[in-house]
């Protein structure tokens, strides 16, 4: 039964997984941010649909350390040179893609539905942030997904991050068209070695049904374009989560 609520609710979520279900009213969405009463210490007492935010055993972001060097099946990215609209979803900047993008591992295939950004990285590697961390969410046709998660650094320019951050909405509202130009293979690295282990949402309702794929190698974005980002969302990072024992495997 909690498993087919909790797939309910990422129908709903998964053009969106920082937004409310579908369905749900607004008005009653209890208000979840990341300072103050709806801090990521209370989202589990916001709403009973959160309860795994604190209870849950395979959360994420983790610190990432002491991965097992294994054989894992390559990351097989079929994008589209383009995405199609851009919001600010009132948590972040999210720019949204239209069918026919996809993410295949093994056996797997995924849709990438959208890319989002934080700040700080929410994951850290050996306790160390980095200034920003990239979420490129995909689905599967089971329901389940697999989030391909880039680290930024500070220092070099990136034309597609620069493009996002000078047509960024200001203000929370609802999607508008995307600059053409913005190509979203410009946002990895030119290896795709990954960090793999299973996790959650790292924003209510925490659902642990992701298969976390974050790359080793990070990208480098101009320091004006962060502090750009950093105008609207200064911290937008859930702290790191205990690993639990899990495994967290890298790629050889």
């Amino acid at each position: 039964m909690e498993r087919r609520h909790a797939l309910k609710a990422l129908a709903g979520l998964a053009l969106c997984p920082l937004c409310a279900p579908a369905g749900f009213a607004a008005e009653h969405t209890p208000h979840w941010s990341y300072e103050g009463e709806g801090a990521p210490q209370h989202w589990g007492e916001l709403d009973a649909a959160n309860k795994v935010c604190a209870i849950g055993s395979q959360q994420s972001p983790i610190d990432i350390n002491g991965a097992i060097s294994a054989d894992l099946a390559a990351i097989d990215l079929k994008w589209a040179d383009r995405a199609a609209t851009i919001v600010n979803n009132g948590h972040t900047i999210q720019l949204n893609f239209a069918e026919g993008s996809t993410l295949t591992r093994g056996d797997t295939t995924y849709k990438l539905l959208q890319v989002h950004f934080h700040r700080p990285s929410e994951h850290l590697i050996n306790g160390k942030p980095f200034p920003m961390e990239a979420h490129f969410v995909h689905r599967a046709d089971s329901g389940a997904l697999a989030v391909l998660g880039v680290l930024i650094a500070g220092g070099g320019s990136n034309e597609a991050f620069s493009k996002i951050v000078a047509t960024m909405p200001a203000e929370h509202g609802p999607a508008v068209p995307a600059d053409s130009s913005i190509n979203p293979k410009a946002l990895l690295p030119a290896k795709l070695g990954y960090y793999r282990y299973q996790g959650s949402l790292t924003t209510p309702p925490c659902t642990e049904i992701v298969d976390w794929l974050l790359l080793t190698d990070y990208i480098t974005v101009s320091t004006e374009d962060i502090l750009a980002f950093a105008k609207l969302y200064p911290m937008n990072a859930r702290p790191v989560q205990g690993d639990n024992r899990r495994f967290v495997l890298r790629s050889s």
